[in-house]
């Protein structure tokens, strides 16, 4: 199949918007690369699948976050240290608050159910519309609206807190 100028533009306009989500998602630059590039190839090898009219932003999102979904599960709990950076932090003396609230969120996170976790990143972290992260995650913006508003209190109950608000 023959890929059209604007869906080669549309792939490579994506290509920032794609790296930020998997970033959310990985906390890790390196991997969030990685995964963008798989998604960028497992988009280009399934443009005959993809109707073109329809919302290309909302189908490249779903290829990643099922990308992120299927490498996790094959990596289960390892955590990757090839350079030495994971190391590296464990042992910075000084002022770590950040940190450790970073840490504090991504435990909090953890405990969430997986569609909760996944609404308040792409809504609260990523930014996205409602309307587009529901469609992301094939259900209504309704289900999503309410999946947001859960994973927050959960979220300020995990923490400690009056309320919840991922957004910076």
């Amino acid at each position: 199949m023959a890929v059209s100028q604007e869906l080669r533009d549309g792939l490579i306009g994506n290509i920032p918007s794609l790296r930020a989500f998997a970033y959310s998602l990985c906390g890790n630059a390196t991997r969030a690369d990685d995964l963008v590039q798989e998604t960028m190839v497992k988009a280009w090898a399934n443009f005959a699948s993809f109707q073109e009219g329809t919302n290309l932003r909302a189908w490249l999102f779903t290829i990643l976050r099922n990308e992120f979904y299927s490498q996790m599960r094959k990596k289960g709990r390892e955590v990757e240290d090839a350079d030495g950076q994971i190391a590296e932090r464990q042992a910075v003396i000084g002022n770590q608050e950040s940190h450790i609230e970073l840490e504090e969120l991504k435990q909090a996170l953890e405990m969430l159910p997986e569609d909760q976790r996944e609404a308040i990143v792409l809504v609260g972290a990523s930014g996205m519309a409602y309307e587009e992260a529901a469609k992301i995650c094939g259900v209504a913006v309704g289900t999503m609206k309410s999946r947001v508003s859960r994973a927050r209190k959960r979220l300020a109950e995990i923490l400690q807190r009056d309320e919840f608000d991922l957004a910076v």
